[in-house]
């Protein structure tokens, strides 16, 4: 009864552990996703913040340039 119950034991630590590295596993892979998905979302609201502050730099730009102009 005892070698039973070792190699009952046995069978579900391995099966525990295997469980254990599938889930950590599976958890790893889903952040690495999760991370680059939140990385591109940021990346592109940089983008679009950067064309936008380059945009009104421009207007201003254009603005003094015009009031340098006409106080000439």
């Amino acid at each position: 009864m005892g070698y039973v119950r070792r190699v009952r034991l046995a069978s579900f630590f391995t099966g525990a552990a295997t469980a254990s590295f599938l889930g950590l596993y599976i958890l790893h892979k889903d952040y690495k996703v999760a991370h680059q998905s939140f990385t591109q979302q940021m990346n592109e609201l940089h983008q679009s913040l950067e064309s936008r502050i380059s945009s009104l730099e421009k207007l201003k730009q254009r603005e003094t340039s015009e009031q340098v102009e006409a106080t000439k």
